[in-house]
């Protein structure tokens, strides 16, 4: 599972690019609070069944919550994505869609992952309690930066606060900082660009037996030379 939702030059996903990341192995590819900044993607999306979108946009968003990929050894593994209330502007809490979401994943697979794309850290961790021993992880994402709390819960849920960024990291989160520190400087708008240098795989490693249950937990992170 990867989140891309800010693939294209840091904010948003198109199609070619979703492709070229389902070609180089992402199974799936889940999105967040610029899922719509691209404009080709809205028209593309019901297209896939690859890229899922948060559960809690409007009814009416093109596009799914939830899908089912094939793991290695064939294991179906169902792939949900929710994004966070607090900070960010959603139609419905996460609260309010997940139970019913997480119930037609496990109809369909015992290994299930939740994507929770939110600002909160206390958003993120409530949900992973409140999943404990209903999915396989729940991991955030949004923030860019990886946390410390990498954990399996006592219900057999593996959680973890946020996966991290990949991309360049002498930055501000991805963009180049003099930009960013100029806009929190002078409140002036500057058009961001994406920053080069120090690059990282970030992300988690998680194993699970075939009941879904997880075993081991884990942070990753691997220096990219380019």
């Amino acid at each position: 599972m990867v989140n891309g939702e800010n693939a294209a030059d840091g904010v948003g996903l198109t199609p070619k690019l979703a492709q070229k990341l389902l070609a180089l192995g992402a199974d799936a590819i889940t999105l967040g609070n610029h899922t719509w900044r691209r404009p080709e993607l809205a028209p593309w999306i019901d297209s896939t069944d690859r890229v899922v979108r948060p559960a809690n946009f409007s009814r009416r968003a093109p596009g799914r919550a939830l899908t089912v990929v094939p793991a290695r050894d064939g294991t179906p593994v169902a792939v949900i994505n929710v994004m966070g209330q607090l900070f960010l502007d959603v139609a419905y809490s996460p609260f309010e869609v997940i139970d019913e979401v997480v119930e037609q994943a496990r109809e369909q697979a015992s290994v299930v992952l939740v994507d929770v794309h939110a600002e909160a850290t206390s958003e993120k961790v409530a949900l992973a309690r409140w999943l404990d021993g209903k999915v396989t992880a729940v991991v955030g994402t949004h923030t860019h930066v990886q946390t410390n709390d990498a954990r399996v819960q006592p219900g057999g849920t593996a959680a973890l606060t946020d996966a991290g960024m990949t991309g360049p990291h002498d930055s501000v989160i991805g963009v180049t900082a003099a930009q960013a520190i100029s806009r929190m400087r002078t409140g002036v708008p500057v058009r961001f660009e994406t920053a080069a240098g120090d690059v990282r795989i970030e992300g988690a490693l998680i194993e699970c037996g075939p009941d879904g249950r997880a075993t081991r937990c884990e942070t990753l992170r691997v220096p990219v030379t380019i």
